[in-house]
């Protein structure tokens, strides 16, 4: 992996001080901040981040991981994606399977200071505040969806997308439409293990063909019930791997 680039990272960074700053949905800013007082017991002496979460990773990323939108008790709390949502929980699951596949130091994500370093991926949610029962509207995914447009103008060596969930995988198709992509038709429909490659060259630089890879969410509700196996991860992750070389 080669360094990072000098002029690539503050200009990255800046878009994320955006990220943090944002106020156009006052609906989530509102239950963000309304969490954060009324905490969880395991979590209250915590001083909970309760803004909008920006993305986390390598910034020479060729991979890209799309999630849904920061858990209301993690990444709501820690201020990083995927990030203290409880052991055992979707960013357990998903750091382990990154560990596993080569993309990720450890194989967890508690706390931002845990040490966590991800190599060659870079993950961000698509809706950056926390959502009432993890549902946000459809306006505001399209009032957040600027901001991956943002990011990911910043993360010139994508070559592969990971779209954890159905949200996820239909702001991707509106991601592309927002830069004037040409959007297939009939539209890839999503699945867990699907893949579609295409061209987006207004929205992936340098242009060229890119890969898309839809996997269910990793959420409790999916991994406790076999809905979701480490197996399934693992499969997914071995496209991705082969889709960045």
């Amino acid at each position: 992996m080669k360094p990072v680039s000098s002029d690539l990272l503050p200009k990255l960074v800046a878009v994320q001080d955006q990220i943090v700053a944002c106020e156009r949905c006052s609906r989530l800013r509102s239950y963000c901040a309304r969490v954060a007082e009324v905490k969880k017991r395991a979590y209250i002496n915590d001083t909970y981040w309760a803004r909008p979460v920006p993305g986390f990773g390598d910034p020479n990323a060729r991979l890209l991981i799309m999630g849904l939108a920061p858990a209301a008790h993690g990444a709501n709390r820690t201020g990083r994606v995927f990030t203290g949502d409880g052991v055992g929980a979707s960013g357990d699951f998903l750091m382990a399977a990154l560990h596993r596949a080569g993309l990720a130091n450890i194989a967890t994500s508690h706390t931002t200071d845990d040490g966590l370093t991800l190599t060659d991926v870079y993950i961000a949610a698509s809706v950056r505040c926390a959502p009432p029962d993890n549902k946000p509207l459809p306006e505001e995914i399209d009032r957040c969806l600027p901001h991956m447009q943002d990011e990911v103008a910043h993360l010139p060596n994508i070559k592969a997308i990971v779209t954890l969930g159905k949200i996820a995988w239909d702001a991707y198709w509106k991601l592309l439409a927002m830069n004037g992509d040409t959007i297939p038709r009939p539209r890839p429909v999503f699945g867990h293990g699907v893949v579609f490659e295409h061209l987006a060259p207004r929205t992936f630089s340098p242009s060229g063909p890119r890969t898309l890879i839809g996997a269910y969410h990793p959420s409790r509700q999916n991994t406790n019930t076999g809905v979701v196996t480490p197996k399934m991860y693992d499969d997914v992750f071995r496209k991705a791997r082969r889709a960045i070389g």
